[in-house]
């Protein structure tokens, strides 16, 4: 039993490169959601629930927006190594079989 081929070195560039766009995207959002949303959130003063709504923005809001990003970044990760994963498998049932050696003259 061989072990599967692992893949090119341009496939592992290419999901290197999909990986740091995700993770650019998802500092973006955290950076948003964390300062720029919660700077303007000031401005939000009317009553939510006896509280202002600045409040509900950095302390509910904020964290329901983490845990958005954790599960995305995870979900996108695990179809990318299934990616990476069936590539392998294409890879080495594409490989020729190593030959067999004739059978014996009886």
């Amino acid at each position: 039993m061989n072990p599967p081929e692992r893949p090119t070195a341009s496939s592992d560039r290419r999901r290197w490169r999909i990986n740091l766009s995700w993770i650019g995207a998802l500092l973006l959002v955290w950076f948003l959601v964390t300062f720029v949303i919660s700077w303007h959130a000031r401005a939000l003063t009317f009553p939510f629930f006896q509280w202002p709504f600045s409040f509900w923005v950095g302390a509910q809001g904020a964290l329901i927006v983490y845990l958005l990003i954790i599960v995305l970044y995870a979900w996108r990760m695990n179809r990318l190594d299934r990616e990476a994963e069936a590539e392998a498998a294409a890879a080495a049932t594409t490989e020729p079989a190593p030959p067999t050696a004739p059978p014996p003259d009886a």
